[in-house]
C-alpha cells in the first residue's frame, strides 16, 4: 500500500492506495502529523510514502515518516515515467508534474491538454511520445473573485456561484459573470488554440473547481478526479520497481 500526500496552495489532500485502487482519501486544512500519524496506524500495510508539495513541508514531519516507511519528495529530479522538456524544471509544481503522468498512464500515445482548476487554472500539455513540454498558468476563481475586492476601493468580495448570467444586472451579477464566464471563456478558447495545433488531442480536466467547467465539457474532454493523487501513486510505483 502507498501514502499518498498533495500538499496545495489551499489544501491538503492524503489518500492510500492498493496497487491502482484508492481505498481512502480525505482533505484538510492543514498537514498535521497527528493525522498521518492516524492513518498509518488505519492502514498498518502502508510500505511507502510520496509527498507533491507547492509549499514547504516542515522537517519534523517529513523525518517523522522516514523513520517509519521510505519517503519520497517530488521533484522534478525524481525519476520519471516521463520526460520534462521545461526549461526551468526546479521551479516545476509537484503537483503539474503528477497530473501530466496520471494523464499519460490513463491515456498512452496521445497528445494530452491537463487542466487542473483550483487556486491557480493550469494548462499543461504532454504529447503522445510522453514528453512534457509546459503550458500556462491563470488565477483560479478564487483569485479573481479576491484580486477584483483587494486591489479596488468599493468593488465587494463576492461568492462564487455555478450558474451567473452572461449580463449581470447588479455590481454582485456583473462580478459574478466577469470572473465565471471570463474563466469558462478563457477555457475555452484556450482548448481551441491546442486543438488547431495538435491532432489527436485529448482534454483532461481536474481540480477543486470542476464543476464551474461542467456544461462545458465535450466529447473529447474527460473529467478525472484527484488526478494528482493518480499520479504520485504511479511515481512511487515506478520508484519502487526501478
Amino acid at each position: 500500500m502507498n501514502l499518498l500526500i498533495d500538499l496545495g496552495n489551499s489544501l491538503l489532500k492524503m489518500a492510500v492506495f492498493d496497487q491502482q485502487e484508492m481505498l481512502f482519501v480525505e482533505r484538510y486544512k492543514d498537514l498535521d502529523l497527528a493525522v498521518i500519524q492516524k492513518v498509518l496506524k488505519a492502514y498498518p500495510k502502508i510500505k511507502k510514502c510520496i509527498i507533491g508539495a507547492v509549499k514547504e513541508i516542515p522537517e519534523n514531519i517529513s523525518a517523522a515518516i522516514k523513520n517509519q516507511i521510505p519517503l519520497i519528495m517530488l521533484s522534478a529530479e525524481t525519476p520519471l515515467p516521463i520526460s520534462l522538456h521545461y526549461k526551468t524544471p526546479i521551479t516545476l509544481g509537484a503537483d503539474r508534474i503528477a497530473a501530466v503522468t496520471a494523464a499519460n498512464h490513463l491515456f498512452p500515445r496521445k497528445n494530452l491538454l491537463v487542466i487542473e482548476a483550483g487556486t491557480c487554472i493550469t494548462y499543461d500539455f504532454i504529447d503522445s511520445d510522453g514528453i512534457y513540454h509546459g503550458g500556462s498558468i491563470s488565477p483560479g476563481i478564487g483569485l479573481r473573485f479576491s484580486a477584483l475586492h483587494n486591489f479596488t476601493d468599493k468593488l465587494p468580495l463576492v461568492e462564487a456561484k455555478q450558474h451567473v448570467d452572461l449580463i449581470g444586472k447588479s455590481t454582485e451579477s456583473s462580478i459574478q459573470s466577469g470572473v465565471i464566464i471570463g474563466a469558462i471563456a478563457e477555457f475555452q478558447g484556450i482548448i481551441s488554440m491546442y486543438e488547431h495545433n495538435y491532432d489527436n488531442l485529448t482534454i483532461i480536466i481536474s481540480g477543486g473547481d470542476l464543476n464551474y467547467f461542467d456544461e462545458t465539457l465535450k466529447n473529447n474532454i474527460f473529467a478525472v478526479p484527484n488526478i494528482v493523487l493518480t499520479g504520485l501513486n504511479i511515481i512511487l510505483d515506478f520508484n519502487d520497481k526501478s
